[in-house]
C-alpha cells in the first residue's frame, strides 16, 4: 500500500485505536483533532528516498515501535519490495535470512510533530529504514528524535504513551465489546 511522504493519511478513516502494550487487552479510540501525514507507507514501483539513517534515529524509531500500536488490523502485510512472501514454516516476526528488521507487520505507530500534527506510519517503517535503505523526510526524522516513547503516561490511559488523546476519550478493555 503506497501513499506518498507528508500526503494526508486516509488508510483508516475509523479514527485512531492506541492499544496498551503493557497487557494487551486494554484500548483507547478516538477521532483525532490533530493533522495525519503519511510516512514510509512503501510499495513497489514506487520511488522513495534513498539514505543512511543515524543511529541515533533508528535506535529511537525502534523504542517507539516498541512503545506503541496504533490501529492494530487483523492479518498481517508483507513487504512487497521484498524478492519473495516468507514461507509458512518461516515466523512473520522474525527477518529474514540477511535482513534486520521482520518484513511483515500488521500495525501503525504515531510520532507527534509540530503542534497539531502526527505522523503516520505503519509497523514496516523500520523494516524499510534497515533493510532498503528508505530515509524518511527530516521532519520525521525530527520529531522521532524529539518524543519520549517511554516517557510517562497520563493516568486514565495507562500504558499508552502519546499527549494528544482527547479528554473525552475512554479507556477500554477487550471483554466490553
Amino acid at each position: 500500500m503506497f501513499y506518498e511522504d507528508l500526503s494526508p493519511y486516509t488508510y483508516w478513516d475509523e479514527g485512531d485505536e492506541f492499544s496498551d502494550l503493557t497487557d494487551g487487552t486494554r484500548f483507547v479510540s478516538f477521532q483525532p483533532t490533530y493533522v495525519r501525514l503519511n510516512i514510509g507507507w512503501l510499495a513497489a514501483g514506487h520511488g522513495w528516498m534513498n539514505g543512511l539513517a543515524s543511529e541515533d534515529f533508528t535506535d529511537k524509531l525502534l523504542a517507539i515501535l516498541d512503545a506503541q500500536q496504533v490501529n492494530a488490523m487483523v492479518g498481517l502485510h508483507e513487504c512487497d519490495l521484498c524478492p519473495a512472501s516468507l514461507p509458512d514454516s518461516h515466523p512473520w516476526y522474525t527477518p529474514r535470512p540477511g535482513h534486520l528488521r521482520a518484513s511483515a507487520g500488521t500495525g501503525e505507530i504515531r510520532v507527534p510533530g509540530t503542534l497539531g500534527t502526527a505522523f503516520a506510519a505503519p509497523h514496516l517503517i523500520d523494516h524499510y529504514v534497515a533493510d532498503h535503505g528508505y530515509l524518511p523526510p527530516q521532519p520525521f526524522i525530527d520529531a522521532v528524535l524529539a518524543f519520549h516513547p517511554y516517557g510517562p503516561w497520563a493516568a486514565r490511559f495507562p500504558g499508552i504513551r502519546f499527549p494528544w488523546i482527547p479528554d473525552d476519550a475512554v479507556l477500554r478493555h477487550v471483554d466490553d465489546e
